[in-house]
């Protein structure tokens, strides 16, 4: 399964506009020049992520975006939701009557399972824990192994 642009750049847009929440405002050619993303294609992004009512727009001269939830509120299921759909891998898994084969597919079981390990793994995860392990410093210390 690959995540299309939409999401990933959407949640690198999120983490960017947690880093400065609550206190400052976010434009979107700040977000993109940042993120190294088209303005155009970011704008795109955000509106729906908006319309959702997970980011807020402020109007006026030093106008831009904002989280409207605290970040640690914010879970990635919910953007991959609003950004994607449904986490099922193949239609049967969310509407079975379409495939007369739902009743005995051999291989529907384990979509359903993938579904729902990638629903436990969004689900759990806010934009806060991955703004928390973007800001933790990385060791570049070579491993040590004793014996």
């Amino acid at each position: 399964m690959k995540l299309s642009t939409r999401t990933r750049y959407g949640t690198r847009a999120m983490v960017e506009l947690a880093r400065t929440y609550p206190d400052n405002i976010v434009t979107v050619k700040e977000m993109a020049r940042n993120q190294l993303l088209s303005v155009k294609y970011l704008e795109s992004i955000i509106a729906p992520l908006k319309a959702a009512g997970l980011v807020k727009a402020v109007r006026g001269f030093h106008g831009g975006y904002t989280l409207a939830r605290p970040p640690s509120a914010i879970r990635l299921s919910e953007i991959y939701q609003i950004l994607e759909g449904s986490l099922a891998p193949v239609k049967c898994v969310d509407t079975p009557e379409i495939c007369p084969m739902h009743d005995r597919c051999p291989t529907r079981s384990t979509w359903g399972r993938l579904k729902d390990a990638l629903a436990g793994v969004l689900d759990n995860t806010t934009i806060q824990d991955l703004l928390d392990g973007w800001n933790q410093p990385v060791d570049s210390s070579p491993p040590m192994f004793q014996i």
